[in-house]
C-alpha cells in the first residue's frame, strides 16, 4: 500500500464519520436550536469534528419521533 492510498482512505474514512454525524444532529432534539448548531459546527471541525461528537454529544440529544 502506498501512501497516498493510504492518505485518500484515511480521508474518506473521515469525511464518513462526519456525514454519519451531521445526520445524526439533524435527527435529533438537543432542546435549543443553538445547541444543534453548535454541535453541527463542531462536526465540521476537519478530521476530528466527527469523533468529538460521537465520543462527548452524541448522548446529550433525544431522537425525534417522526410519525
Amino acid at each position: 500500500m502506498t501512501t497516498t492510498t493510504f492518505f485518500v482512505g484515511l480521508g474518506i474514512l473521515f469525511y464518513v464519520i462526519t456525514c454519519l454525524a451531521i445526520f445524526d444532529i439533524a435527527n435529533k432534539n438537543f432542546g435549543k436550536l443553538v445547541y444543534k448548531i453548535i454541535w453541527g459546527l463542531i462536526a465540521l471541525i476537519p478530521f476530528i469534528g466527527g469523533i468529538i461528537y460521537f465520543v462527548f454529544g452524541c448522548r446529550k440529544g433525544k431522537k425525534i419521533n417522526r410519525s
